[in-house]
């Protein structure tokens, strides 16, 4: 469980010796683990920095284990923090995106274009899918009308069949609405991603990482659309779609409440080499996988777990005896 909280094996072997020893030094340390003790040293400091290890009062010069329950709090505590920082640094940028995006959709250029209307939207949208050859991100606050979503709905799969990338992030509330949940699993079942969060950024389609189509009134988003080409709008637009795209819940195909949806071997195995620092390319090639289908297995194993982030999936893993 502790690889999973970035802590080396050494380093464990070590905290777990200091715990059932609280009186061995370096050298009797090294002994029983079968280290070095200049290993030892090195393993001592890296739970130094993780704050698993004091200055021992009854020992002078030697080193104290924290008891794991407080220590191993502490991590998940600044792990935490770490994501809150993020989400703050997140609220941030949507606010200047914002701020940006209002400010171009008063002036139209020879990079922008002012749509009136549902009808101009959704002509546009069916052009840009028709023309994609990469990938298309799409940012959709709120529930959307079931006759929005019929209408994009055959452009999505054609996209999706010509091996064009896609992206989706809804807010957390769609979940409980048939309508658009059993829209976001037909994306994912024909190889589309789906991602929740409780906010997320104003609405926005992003094509090709070179053309958005961004509301002009975000509080009434069918009164018209700036269709936006200018690389610095798209690219912080991008940023901050990728920002909330880090922080947002995968919609696998497995429900978390599901008691029967443990891990398989494969699985377990999945979560242990992205434990120890492997990208997903790495543990790709570990288990003779696709990135893409990697990241479909993590996004399904998140699902179930009701994790936000693949640290929180190995700890709730750990947690319910998976690993």
């Amino acid at each position: 469980m502790l690889q999973v909280l970035g802590v080396s094996a050494d380093s464990i072997a070590v905290y777990q010796a200091m715990l059932d020893h609280p009186g061995h030094g370096v050298d009797r340390l090294a002994e029983s683990c079968g280290l070095t003790p200049s290993q030892v040293h090195d393993c001592l400091d890296e739970l130094g920095q993780l704050m698993l290890v004091r200055a021992s009062s009854e020992h002078p010069g030697q080193l104290r284990a924290v008891d794991p329950e407080m220590g191993l709090a502490d991590i998940v505590a600044r792990q935490e923090a770490d994501i809150a920082a993020r989400q703050a640094q997140l609220a941030a940028s949507r606010a200047a995106v914002t701020r940006l995006v209002a400010d171009r959709a008063e002036h139209r250029s020879a990079h922008g274009e002012r749509l009136n209307g549902m009808d101009a939207i959704q002509s546009r949208l069916e052009r840009l899918a028709h023309s994609a050859t990469v990938e298309i991100i799409g940012v959709q606050p709120g529930v959307q009308r079931p006759e929005d979503l019929d209408a994009g709905r055959s452009h999505d799969l054609t996209a999706l069949a010509r091996g064009v990338q896609m992206r989706s992030l809804f807010q957390d509330v769609v979940r409980s609405h048939a309508h658009v949940a059993s829209y976001a699993h037909t994306l994912l079942s024909h190889g589309g991603e789906v991602r929740t969060s409780p906010t997320i950024p104003q609405r926005v389609v992003i094509v090709d990482r070179a053309h958005a189509l961004v509301p002009v009134d975000p509080a009434d988003t069918r009164k018209g659309a700036l269709y936006v080409t200018e690389p610095g709008i798209v690219t912080a637009l991008l940023e901050l779609f990728e920002q909330a795209w880090n922080t947002a819940v995968p919609l696998g195909a497995v429900r978390a409440d599901d008691p029967e949806a443990g891990l398989t071997d494969h699985e377990r195995e999945l979560l242990r080499l992205l434990g120890t620092g492997l990208t997903d390319e790495a543990a790709g090639q570990r288990l003779g996988l696709t990135d893409r289908t990697i990241r479909r297995q993590v996004a399904s194993i998140m699902e179930r777990l009701n994790a936000s982030s693949r640290f929180e999936a190995g700890i709730k893993a750990a947690q319910r005896g998976w690993l």
